[in-house]
């Protein structure tokens, strides 16, 4: 098909550049005023190419107040939702999921180029969010942008659907699907190297307060150290992630801590000269796929319980635990699907090659998807071990390559309808 040809023969490195550049040049940093920045940009970028955009402001205490509502880690002010959508069949409907927001860049110093300034290099393009995941999103764009200016007519619809708060909780992808948004199938294209991810494990933040006795430094031993108390809770943390982790799913046996238990966060203290009555530590703990959050809730609940019980002070005074923030459930494609041949069908159409399959460790929006009933992957372009990094990078052979995949992914799942044929399948190609 001649239309389906030009599209692909559209997809260039001199088109995808610039329009990633673009995105990265916005510091869209979580619960900044930089979504909102984006998600205005892309809009109008959207409506330029004609397509049927939907831009709205989300309520946020409406959503606050769902009793699903996935948690936030930032302060907000607002969020906007962004959903494009393209083609008037009345056949499959393919939903292009991608969150604008980014994290933020941590010590300027570190990086080699400006954070947000989108600088080519070589083959690579280097910024905040150029992997983690506005590649994605340009290749989403861009693979909708050349189809339709090749001509291409679909027998259903595809939906561009660029979402903010992704990094901090899912709400973004949350307030789209109680728009009353939905799909016969989704892929969102966090970085994967270009492997197909039908699975995603869960990551619950939680918050540890361990309570100890104020004192005089110089009278140590009449106080209780918070800090003291804490160090064997840290150890207890670490044998509670080696037995979650002693039978890992098939598909996330790539990784050695396929479930960790970490601790980013501690504070304790507000004097050198005084013995620490308060310590708080933060972190998550993962959820394995086909797992319960409310199973991993319990586990932790359990092992801090074993550890105050061995000690008189924390007997008295136990450990409070708190879960805030994001709840990443885990999330999974179902069995059966045809989505995940349709992907691989379509990346061996655009390489030549087969693509890896596995899971992976951390919690994304796919799990708010498919508990929507809405068969998702993950498959775009990066690798997620630059993704929060210094020096965040995308490849751009990866960019044209996703796009291209995603091209004749649109093209099979929503249909040809030129001179009336709703095309062939390139699963059974």
């Amino acid at each position: 098909m001649r239309a389906l040809d030009d599209a692909l023969d559209a997809v260039r490195p001199d088109r995808l550049v610039p329009l990633l550049q673009e995105l990265v040049r916005i510091p869209s940093v979580t619960g900044s005023a930089g979504e909102t920045e984006g998600q205005h940009w892309l809009a109008g970028h959207l409506d330029q190419l004609g397509l049927e955009t939907d831009l709205w402001e989300v309520d946020l205490a409406e959503l606050r107040a769902d009793p699903d509502f996935p948690g936030v880690e930032v302060d907000r002010q607002e969020a906007w939702g962004l959903v494009a959508t393209w083609g008037d069949g009345t056949g499959p409907a393919l939903l292009l999921n991608g969150h604008m927001d980014v994290v933020p860049v941590g010590d300027p110093a570190s990086w080699q180029t400006p954070p947000f300034g989108g600088q080519l290099r070589g083959d690579r393009v280097y910024g905040r969010g150029a992997c983690d995941m506005k590649a994605g999103l340009a290749c989403q764009v861009m693979a909708v942008t050349v189809l339709k200016q090749a001509g291409v007519r679909l027998a259903g619809r595809v939906q561009l659907q660029s979402v903010v708060g992704e990094e901090d909780g899912g709400l973004g992808t949350f307030a789209t699907l109680r728009r009353g948004y939905r799909g016969d199938a989704a892929v969102i294209c966090e970085p994967t190297r270009l492997a197909v991810v039908p699975a995603a494990a869960g990551a619950l933040t939680f918050r540890l307060t361990v309570t100890g006795h104020a004192a005089h430094a110089s009278l140590r031993d009449r106080g209780v150290d918070a800090v003291e108390k804490y160090l064997p809770v840290h150890q207890a943390l670490r044998a509670l992630e080696a037995r979650r982790n002693r039978d890992p799913h098939p598909l996330l046996e790539r990784y050695r801590i396929p479930y960790p238990v970490s601790v980013g966060s501690v504070r304790s203290g507000d004097w050198a000269s005084s013995v620490p009555d308060l310590l708080v530590a933060e972190g998550r703990i993962g959820v394995a796929l086909g797992e319960d959050p409310q199973g991993a809730r319990a586990d932790l609940a359990a092992c801090l319980d074993e550890v105050c019980a061995s000690d008189p002070w924390l007997r008295e005074h136990p450990i409070h635990l708190e879960w805030y923030g994001g709840q990443f459930a885990p999330g999974e494609l179902p069995s059966g699907s045809p989505l995940l041949g349709q992907v691989l069908a379509a990346h061996r159409a655009a390489t030549g090659q087969d693509a890896d399959v596995h899971g992976v460790p951390y919690g994304s929006d796919l799990r708010l998807l498919t508990a929507a009933g809405i068969p998702t992957v993950h498959y775009g372009p990066g690798d997620v071990a630059l993704a929060h990094s210094p020096n965040e990078s995308v490849p751009v052979s990866d960019l044209v390559t996703a796009t291209r995949a995603l091209v004749l992914l649109v093209a099979d799942v929503c249909g040809r309808a030129l001179s009336g044929g709703s095309g062939r399948s390139l699963a059974s190609s």
